[in-house]
C-alpha cells in the first residue's frame, strides 16, 4: 500500500547532533516512504554534495537557532534560520503537512505561535507524547513547554490531552488526572487544587483526580496533566533511572561466569524489556495547541531516534490530527 503524498519539513540543523543525525534519518525515512516528501532545511555547507533520494529537496538557511539561545532572540533575528523556514513552510499558501526538529523548545514554541498561532482561547500550546507503561502507553503533557502554568492553562491541557487519546487510540471518554505529591484532596500548592477543583466540576472530562509520580508508568490513566517544569524534570529523572538501571545490569552480567551464564538466561526477557521502554522508539513529541502539525525530537536525538520522530509526524498527517483537534476543542477550551 502506497503512502499518501504528505510534504514533511525538516529542520536539518537542530539538535546536538545535527545533521549527524537528521540527513541519514530522513534518508532512511525517505527510502521507506517514497511518496512522502521531505525538505531539509540547513547550512549550505552542510547539505552540500549529499546523494539524495528523489523525494528529498533542499532549501538553504542564513543561520542556525543554538539549543542555549533565547526565545526571544530567536523570534527577533532568527527568522531565517533552519527552525523557522520549516515552521513558515507549515503557513504557506500549500502548506507543508509537518515541521519535525530537534532544536531549542522554547525556540520553537515562540516561532511555531509566531506563524501558525494557537488553538481558540488558549494562551500556549504544550509538549505532549506517549509514555510507555506497564499497560501499553499514557499521554503526558506539558513536558518543557510551559515552566509555569495557570489553573486554566492545565484544565485546557486535560481537555487537549483527552481530545487527544481520544483520537490516536480511539478510547472513549479517556481518564485523566493531574500529577501532584499525594492523591488526597488537600495535598498540593493552591494552583494545583483550584485546577483539580474546576477538572472536578468538567462534564466533559472522564477526570480521575490525583496521581502520584510513582504511578506515572503504572497505566492507570490514559492522560497525566501537570506543567513543564514538573513534566521535563519527571520525564529527565525517569530516564535517567532506565539508564543507569540498564547499566548496573549489564555489569552484574560481567563480572564472573555466574553472572554471564545468567545474563545468557535473562536475554530474552532484558530484549523484550528494552524494546518496550527503550527510549528511541517514543522520541517525539508534538506541540498540542498550535495550528499545525510540530513534532519536537529530543535534543540529543541520533539518528534512530530522530527517525522515530518523522515516523510520528508522518502518522500524525494521515490521521489529519491537529484538524481533528481543532475541531474538537472548539469550544470547549476556557479563557
Amino acid at each position: 500500500m502506497l503512502d499518501k503524498p504528505f510534504r514533511i519539513a525538516v529542520d536539518a540543523m537542530g539538535g546536538d547532533l545535527g545533521p549527524r543525525a537528521t540527513i541519514p534519518a530522513s534518508i532512511e525515512f525517505a527510502n521507506l516512504h517514497p511518496s512522502v516528501h521531505l525538505r531539509l532545511y540547513g547550512d549550505p555547507f552542510a547539505l552540500a554534495g549529499l546523494k539524495l533520494p528523489s523525494n528529498i529537496s533542499l532549501q538553504e538557511s542564513s543561520s542556525v537557532i543554538s539549543m542555549d539561545e533565547s526565545p526571544s532572540n530567536a523570534l527577533r533575528n532568527k527568522l531565517d534560520s533552519s527552525m523557522a523556514l520549516a515552521l513558515a513552510s507549515l503557513a504557506e499558501e500549500v502548506p507543508f503537512d509537518a515541521c519535525v526538529s530537534s532544536g531549542n523548545t522554547g525556540a520553537l514554541m515562540a516561532i511555531g505561535r509566531h506563524f501558525l498561532g494557537t488553538f481558540q482561547h488558549l494562551k500556549r500550546p504544550a509538549i505532549c507524547k506517549a509514555i510507555p507503561t506497564i499497560t501499553g502507553h499514557s499521554y503526558m503533557l506539558d513536558l518543557g513547554a510551559n515552566a509555569t502554568a495557570d489553573a486554566s492553562l492545565l484544565v485546557n491541557f486535560a481537555l487537549m490531552g483527552s481530545a487527544l487519546c481520544e483520537e490516536i487510540d480511539e478510547i472513549r471518554r479517556p481518564t485523566v488526572a493531574l500529577l501532584n505529591i499525594g492523591i488526597e484532596n488537600s495535598k498540593g500548592n493552591n494552583l494545583i487544587k483550584e485546577a483539580h477543583e474546576i477538572l472536578s466540576q468538567n462534564r466533559q472530562l472522564n477526570y480521575a483526580g490525583f496521581i502520584e509520580g510513582d504511578s506515572i508508568y503504572s497505566g492507570d490513566v490514559n492522560v497525566i496533566v501537570c506543567d513543564g517544569f514538573v513534566g521535563n524534570v519527571a520525564l529527565k529523572v525517569s530516564e535517567g533511572v532506565a539508564k543507569m538501571a540498564l547499566s548496573q545490569l549489564q555489569g552484574a552480567f560481567h563480572q564472573n561466569l555466574y553472572g554471564r551464564l545468567l545474563g545468557q538466561i535473562a536475554r530474552p526477557l532484558l530484549r523484550k524489556w528494552h524494546k518496550q521502554f527503550e527510549p528511541a522508539r517514543y522520541n517525539g513529541a508534538c506541540f498540542l495547541g498550535l495550528n499545525g502539525c510540530v513534532v519536537k525530537s529530543h535534543g540529543a536525538a541520533d539518528e534512530r531516534s530522530f527517525l522515530y520522530a518523522l515516523e510520528l509526524a508522518r502518522d500524525m498527517s494521515a490521521k489529519r490530527l491537529i484538524g481533528r483537534l481543532t475541531e474538537q476543542c472548539a469550544n470547549q477550551l476556557i479563557e
